[in-house]
């Protein structure tokens, strides 16, 4: 029967400690100094070395060779507070969540006045300070406040703000955090590497983040995973099943799917993720995490490896296609309907039907009256008009064909009644608008607010400039209209002689 991974691989000095640099290099420069306090707070969530920073602390102070920053961990003291030692007699560990009252603080108090048996400090560390009563703590207070040279107090707890304040302004404050993924990834590594089990790629992501930062909880999940794993060593498929995580392929065919608009293939996920047993909840956690992946990848596509530790290169390439195909837009109106909706869903009695109304308003913009529903939709028409002009860059440009060339007759205007052949047009657009004609009149260039009374030519007096042909320019000659005056009967002789033809020369 072999003992837990979080017990077998139990720091036994400060350097070994990790992720806590920031507690353990001044505890360790405090003692090299001889600066050494009589008592300490250590706080911090859970699993992140609280407890075990506590008993260096011990070994560090009662070492023979010291006090010393590295004990010797030959002494008697060092072999007794080891990992897996047996004790020592003037290092006193107590719970007090089971040890928390005012008798139980009386009793430390008595003891505290007796010197150590064989050590140089009589050292007491007390887990879970926080369930130490107010009674409890008002007991301890004056031997906290001025203890005997040879006490020594190490209080470690989770909620240090139910610690009582005048217990906390009489010690030094250390608070631990939770250990960052990359210091917490190399050290799984190799742990698996001397335990001698191959790893695949990804299993370690799912380790990290199932223990959530903390060392002791990630080490629990990897010996449950060690526990169960076949002769190739820690599978995906096994840690995707035992945690209970969505697998990588299902989110890629959903995300997918969304980028593609098919509601099929999403509506079929979602069922699959029923009745394969998975929580519709977790799902949702899972898909909201691949978003702000692909946000991640989007936003920072060169380094997206360095801020995504421990995910492979195939599901990182794949994930670019995926944030490419999305876009930003989509993707950030994707992640705040998953994250709304995820609140949405603590307590839901039907998760299933928030799982595919998070999908339907996923997969239709267009019902969202919102700034961000109009971006999505935006987005998606820039990426179809980029898609297109990348398509047809990547065909032969056909050559664009060539006018042909305008003779005379195809772009001179029909003659309206009242004008004569012999007035030439001048550039500009004909009477349709149409810019490929050659010619306008010119009264229809330049509005005359009153009519003028034009040259008109006598009958049987052939005009000045031939009439335009389709084989030169015309020639401009003198305006002939004549304006439509009733009773004139020099208006009338012109209208008629327009409209028979052109004049006659002479005989």
């Amino acid at each position: 029967m072999s003992t837990a991974l979080y017990r077998r691989y139990r720091p036994e000095a400060f350097a070994d400690v990790i992720g806590q640099e920031h507690v353990t290099e001044p505890l360790m420069a405090a003692i090299e100094k001889g600066r050494v306090n009589h008592a300490y707070l250590f706080s911090g969530p859970r699993g992140c070395g609280k407890t075990t920073s506590a008993r260096i602390l011990a070994r560090c102070l009662n070492c023979a060779q010291g006090p010393t920053p590295v004990p010797c961990g030959v002494c008697d003291s060092c072999v007794e507070l080891a990992r897996g030692g047996s004790g020592s007699l003037d290092v006193i560990e107590i719970d007090a969540a089971s040890h928390g009252g005012v008798d139980d603080a009386r009793d430390l108090r008595e003891r505290a006045t007796f010197a150590p048996v064989r050590d140089r400090y009589k050292i007491f560390i007390i887990d879970e300070a926080h369930m130490v009563t107010s009674a409890g703590f008002n007991a301890l207070l004056k031997i906290v406040e001025e203890p005997p040279e040879h006490i020594k107090f190490i209080f470690a707890t989770t909620e240090p703000d139910k610690v009582i304040g005048t217990i906390r302004s009489r010690t030094h404050h250390y608070p631990f955090r939770l250990v960052p993924p990359e210091p917490l990834m190399a050290y799984l590594d190799l742990l698996c590497q001397q335990e001698g089990i191959p790893v695949a790629p990804g299993v370690l992501s799912l380790v990290i983040r199932a223990g959530g930062g903390s060392v002791r909880d990630s080490l629990s999940v990897l010996d449950q995973l060690m526990a169960g794993a076949g002769p190739d060593g820690l599978d995906y498929e096994l840690a995707v099943s035992l945690l209970g995580y969505t697998h990588a392929s299902l989110l890629d065919d959903v995300v997918d799917a969304f980028a593609a608009g098919d509601a099929g293939t999403v509506f079929s996920a979602v069922d699959r993720v029923i009745q394969t047993g998975h929580d519709p909840r977790r799902f949702v956690e899972d898909l909201l995490e691949r978003f702000r992946d692909l946000i991640i990848v989007n936003a920072v596509p060169d380094s997206a490896a360095a801020i995504l530790r421990g995910t492979p290169d195939d599901q990182l390439n794949r994930m670019r296609t995926q944030a490419n195909q999305l876009g930003r837009g989509e993707l950030s109106r994707a992640a705040d309907i998953t994250n709304t909706a995820l609140t949405e869903m603590t307590g839901a009695t039907s998760p299933r039907l928030h799982l595919e109304l998070i999908c339907a308003r996923i997969l239709l913009p267009a019902a969202d009256e919102t700034e961000r529903g109009t971006l999505a939709r935006v987005d998606r028409i820039e990426r179809r008009l980029q898609y297109a002009g990348s398509d047809a860059g990547s065909d032969a440009a056909p050559s664009q064909p060539t006018a042909p060339a305008a003779t005379a007759q195809d772009h001179a205007p029909a003659i309206p009644a009242g004008r004569s052949q012999g007035v030439a047009p001048s550039a500009g657009s004909d009477p349709d608008g149409k810019t490929a004609s050659t010619a306008t009149w010119p009264e229809e260039t330049a509005p005359a607010e009153k009519p003028t009374t034009p040259s008109v030519t006598p009958a049987g007096v052939a005009p000045s400039s031939p009439a335009p042909t389709a084989s030169g320019p015309a020639t401009p000659g003198p305006a002939t209209s004549a304006p439509n005056t009733a009773g004139s009967a020099a208006g009338q002789n012109a209208a008629g002689q327009n409209a028979s033809g052109p004049a006659a020369g002479p005989s």
